[in-house]
Formats: C-alpha cells, sequence, structure tokens
C-alpha cells in the first residue's frame, strides 16, 4: 500500500475547511430562520433555496474540496475529473435543498425530520464518495467497510442535526452555536472517510489525465466568493421586498398600513376644529338656505371674573 497524506500543508488545511463549513452553515441557518418566518409559500421556498446552497454548495461542498488539497500521495501525482467533481456539487445542493423543503413546509414533526435527514445524508456522503470517484491516480483504491459505516453515521446524524437546528434555532448566538456543531459534524464525516481509504500504486499503469489539485484552487476561490456574494444579494433582495410590501407582494402604504385608515387633510381639519352649539345652528341655517357659510371660528374662551371684594376686619 502507498503512503499516504491527508494534511500536506499541515494544520491550514483543516482549519480552512472548518471555517468554509461553518461559514457556509452559518449564513444557510439564518436563511432558514428567514424561511420560518415568511408570509407565503413562495417566498419560504425563496428562502429555502438560498439556505441549501450556502449549506449544500458552501458547508458541505466548498469544505470538502479545500480539504482534500491537502490529499497527497508522495509516489503518484494526482488529479480530479471535472465533471464528477462537478456531479459531487449537484449531490450537495439538491439533497439539501430536498431536506430543507421536507421540513421547511407542514407540521414540524421527529419523524418529518428524522426522514429529510437520511435523505440528505444519503446525497452528502453520495458528494463524498463521488468525490473521491473523481480522483484520478494510477491505483486501486480501497475502502475500510467498518470506517465507511462511521462515516455514513455521522453523515445522517449530521444532516438529521442540521436539518433540525434549521427549523428550531433563533438568534445570532444559538445560531453560531448550531453553525459550530454542524462545521465539525461535516468535518469529522470528511476526515473519517478520508481515513478509510487505502491505495494501492500500480507502478506501470500510465498517469493520470485530470486536473491538477492546485489548479483548481482558482475555481474554488471563485466558487466561494461567488457563493457568499450570490447568498448575500439574494438575501438582501429578499429582505427589500419582504420589508417594503405585505405577504400578497402589494406595496405598503407605511409602518402601520395593515391597521391603520387611509389619512385625510379634511378629516385633520375638522378633528381640529371646535364649534359652539351657535356657531353649528348658523352653518346649518345658511346650508338650508342655500348661502355659503362663514369659516368657522373656535369658541372664545369666558372672561376671567374679578374676584369679590372682601371687606376688612
Amino acid at each position: 500500500m502507498a503512503h499516504v497524506h491527508h494534511f500536506s500543508y499541515g494544520i491550514y488545511n483543516p482549519i480552512a475547511a472548518y471555517l468554509l463549513a461553518f461559514l457556509g452553515s452559518f449564513l444557510g441557518l439564518l436563511c432558514a430562520g428567514r424561511a420560518r418566518d415568511a408570509h407565503n409559500r413562495s417566498r419560504r421556498n425563496r428562502w429555502l433555496v438560498i439556505s441549501a446552497f450556502a449549506i449544500g454548495g458552501g458547508g458541505i461542498w466548498l469544505m470538502h474540496f479545500s480539504a482534500m488539497l491537502g490529499f497527497d500521495v508522495p509516489d503518484s501525482p494526482v488529479r480530479y475529473d471535472l465533471a464528477l467533481t462537478l456531479l459531487s456539487l449537484g449531490f450537495a445542493v439538491l439533497t439539501v435543498g430536498v431536506g430543507l423543503m421536507v421540513v421547511g413546509h407542514g407540521t414540524r414533526s421527529t419523524a418529518k425530520t428524522v426522514v429529510a435527514g437520511m435523505l440528505t445524508g444519503g446525497g452528502v456522503i453520495a458528494m463524498h464518495f463521488t468525490g473521491m470517484e473523481g480522483m484520478r491516480l494510477p491505483a486501486t483504491i480501497h475502502y475500510n467497510p467498518l470506517l465507511v459505516a462511521a462515516s455514513t453515521v455521522i453523515a445522517f446524524a449530521a444532516s438529521t442535526v442540521a436539518l433540525w437546528f434549521a427549523m428550531s434555532v433563533r438568534g445570532w448566538l444559538r445560531v453560531s452555536a448550531a453553525a459550530a456543531v454542524m462545521a465539525l459534524a461535516v468535518c469529522g464525516m470528511h476526515y473519517t472517510g478520508m481515513a478509510a481509504m487505502s491505495i494501492e500504486l500500480h507502478v506501470s499503469a500510465p498517469l493520470p489525465g485530470g486536473i491538477r489539485p492546485l489548479t483548481m484552487l482558482v475555481p474554488i476561490t471563485v466558487i466561494t466568493a461567488a457563493t457568499i456574494v450570490g447568498v448575500a444579494l439574494s438575501a438582501l433582495q429578499a429582505m427589500t421586498e419582504e420589508e417594503f410590501t405585505d405577504g400578497a407582494g402589494t406595496p405598503k402604504r407605511g409602518i402601520h398600513a395593515e391597521t391603520a385608515q387611509p389619512w385625510s387633510l379634511k378629516q385633520a381639519s375638522m378633528g381640529a376644529v371646535r364649534l359652539t352649539p351657535a356657531a353649528r345652528a348658523v352653518m346649518t341655517n345658511r346650508a338650508v338656505a342655500g348661502r355659503p357659510s362663514p369659516k368657522p371660528r373656535p369658541s372664545a374662551a369666558p372672561a376671567p371674573t374679578a374676584p369679590p371684594a372682601t371687606s376688612g376686619s
């Protein structure tokens, strides 16, 4: 069996992987929280789709391949197949999106969360081993069944916990703590699956074709920036629409537009004028006679009376 390095760049790879997993999970949980507060189904679906890209694309897939940059076989070059690499990205985003759609609509229940967690966990496992299948090197890859089973259990548990967090936690502190737990679980699943792998090199086999690992730094950086910017812009646009429109998508008239009555200048001016009974009678008589009524005047305050004189004792 060939010697394998999982941390060829030292501690930088696991730290970068964990930070990407944390950032993706954090943004995804924030978007899931907005989805719970959405007024209609279309807006809820929009927030859930944004959350799926943040968690599946950023928190899982980007974490996986940033960690894979530290994978190295000293006796053989390692290359990656672009089509399978992109397919693994599709698995991550799609399955996380399906899980969020299942738990994001209807009545929440433990059974629904567990079923959605199984679906999402299966997609995460498919993403991981599709990415591993995309590796190109002159060797045969073997897997330890026990460690593969352990990584599968971790993926199912991490996905279920992530979906439960997505539908339950609120507040910056709790979301941050939940994202930290999710990132730890995703990294644990990845490195457990990597530990299950062993490589048997074939010296006479031709060198593989594909993308060099360091060449993937540019697309990973671009995809990371695009994911963060896209999630931020989509969230900002959705928040702006929710701020200035009501649940039906019609513009609001003001802060209390749902309960306040339309305001008019006539009502304000008439409410500010207090008429005496005599002035009301004059205005009524002029209206009956067809003559224009004079402008109402505010009633005068009664003149103060002098205090009674007191005789000296």
